[in-house]
């Protein structure tokens, strides 16, 4: 069964992740520090819904800052949370902070 968003929990199943992706990856990065809590866990909300939404045009991807730290520098990933579209591995598009669920469709939508 495929799930609406994927967790990896290393860099190796990151980059296996976006290997086997057929589509643009929305990856979604997130922290665990105080300041990073809250606007993490709206985003983890936001991003389900638009995987729904997206399903078949996008994979999503919710990568923890520190579980995937290669992944973070490789995307210069500085806070959290932070969006980035990658197409065929390549970033595209980058944004960081919260987004409302129209904000993401907006970006997502100006780079697919």
């Amino acid at each position: 069964m495929a799930q609406r968003v994927h967790r990896p929990r290393e860099d190796a199943e990151f980059d296996f992740i976006l290997k086997m992706s057929k589509v643009p990856v929305l990856a979604y990065f997130t922290g665990t520090w105080p300041k990073a809590i809250e606007p993490c866990r709206v985003m983890d909300l936001v991003v389900g819904g638009i995987a729904d939404e997206y399903a078949g045009r996008l994979t999503a991807v919710r990568t923890d800052i520190t579980r995937c730290p290669a992944a973070t520098e490789r995307y210069g990933i500085t806070g959290a949370p932070s969006c980035v579209l990658l197409k065929e591995g390549a970033a595209v598009a980058h944004v960081t902070g919260a987004m409302t669920t129209a904000e993401v469709r907006t970006f997502l939508d100006d780079h697919l």
